[in-house]
């Protein structure tokens, strides 16, 4: 069991460092601390969070998963009544880059939705449409207009959007499956989102998979498996 006993201006980022390692996403775990706080323990994803005690102005937590303790630390009674944190700041330093660095250089496998987390790179998921595309043009900061695509998709965890940055006209129908890969985790006013890179791809999958049918590539195929059906 390791101890984090620092001062205020650290602990966010200790913090930080655990929503990393443990892959759950690090304004949950700050609230999932403060309902320990009300209440004795609270979950989050696979952690159990539990209010050990007071010292002076600082909450003690424990935090397990699957009954193995994982760390103890103190949090100050200020911070837990704070307002408006932005995390995202607090994610950017050497030590939680490398941490993602190391975790994404891991073999790939498709995450779930509720384990997306910001800052997440080369993530691949396989989700529903749940709604229509929306598409707009908007006007970048560099002054050039772009074609914005958002589309809503999900899995049996929870949903996120898609966004895609001028990319060829698609048309998605609810209900439709999707492959994608090497895609990125960004915030944009407080919701995680899925961006492409100039690697991510998306391919529509069969909507009864037999495990042997091939895959179609999305931007590429889509009209022609359409015109087939």
């Amino acid at each position: 069991m390791s101890i984090l006993n620092r001062k205020k201006p650290t602990i966010l980022e200790d913090l930080a460092f655990l929503s990393v390692k443990h892959r759950v996403y690090l304004g949950e775990l700050f609230k999932a601390l403060v309902s320990a706080r009300e209440n004795g323990k609270s979950r989050c994803l696979d952690l159990t969070i539990q209010f050990r005690g007071s010292i002076g102005s600082n909450v003690i937590f424990l935090i397990t998963e699957h009954s193995k303790v994982i760390v103890q630390f103190r949090v100050p009674e200020e911070l837990l009544s704070r307002k408006n944190i932005c995390f995202e700041s607090w994610m950017n330093n050497d030590k939680i880059r490398k941490q993602m660095y190391k975790q994404d250089s891991m073999p790939h496998v498709c995450t779930m939705v509720q384990d997306l987390r910001y800052g997440m790179k080369r993530v691949s998921v396989e989700a529903e449409v749940l709604e229509p595309i929306e598409s707009s043009s908007i006007r970048t900061r560099y002054g050039s207009r772009a074609v914005v695509t958002n589309v809503w998709i999900g899995d049996e965890t929870g949903k996120v959007r898609l966004c895609l940055w001028n990319e060829p006209e698609v048309s998605l129908m609810q209900g439709d499956m999707l492959q994608i890969k090497n895609a990125s985790v960004s915030m944009f006013k407080g919701e995680r989102q899925l961006l492409l890179g100039r690697s991510g791809t998306i391919n529509l999958l069969p909507r009864q998979t037999s495990g042997t049918q091939p895959q179609r590539a999305l931007l590429a195929t889509m009209v022609q498996a359409r015109e087939s059906t």
